[in-house]
């Protein structure tokens, strides 16, 4: 992995069809932290995803091209890019504190869990869930080893906390 370090990467799982693709960061034994590229030449946010099930790691001409874009855009990685990953309590923990809401999915990427942190001990988070018309409600439960992957600072997210801050 430290060869594809700042590089753009396309990441296969071989339990579900959706590919992640970014800019590599950081990466543990059981995190990978990206600068986030949902599509085409657009960074937008971040994920840290959970290595687990991961089938290949692209790096191709296709990425290049993509990744030179990116950087002349002046939108590569740096050092404010870094979040912890070593624990997943401090990894929250530090994203509650910097940026106010975070979502995460399960194994499908088709139901996103948006919200803010309340608590996180014994396996388990404590979110506080916000809506679709943003507003913050109820408090939610996850197991923690459920969650695969973690986004946050992105647009549709900081779209909602700003709707939620501005009521």
């Amino acid at each position: 992995m430290n060869t594809y370090l700042n590089q753009l990467i396309k990441i296969k799982f071989s339990d579900k069809k959706e590919v992640e693709s970014g800019l590599l960061i950081d990466f543990n034994d059981e995190w990978i932290l990206l600068k986030s590229n949902p599509v085409d030449y657009i960074i937008d946010g971040y994920c840290i995803i959970r290595n687990k099930n991961i089938s290949k790691i692209i790096s191709d001409d296709k990425t290049k091209k993509i990744e030179k874009a990116i950087i002349l855009k002046n939108m590569s990685v740096s050092e404010n890019d870094k979040i912890p990953i070593n624990d997943i309590k401090t990894t929250f923990e530090e994203l509650n504190k910097r940026f106010g809401i975070f979502q995460f999915s399960k194994k499908s990427d088709n139901v996103i869990y948006p919200g803010r942190l309340k608590k996180i001990s014994e396996g388990k988070l404590t979110i506080e869930w916000i809506d679709l018309e943003a507003n913050w409600s109820k408090k939610r439960i996850f197991k923690l080893d459920g969650i695969r992957k973690i986004e946050f600072n992105n647009d549709y997210l900081n779209s909602l906390k700003l709707l939620a801050d501005n009521k």
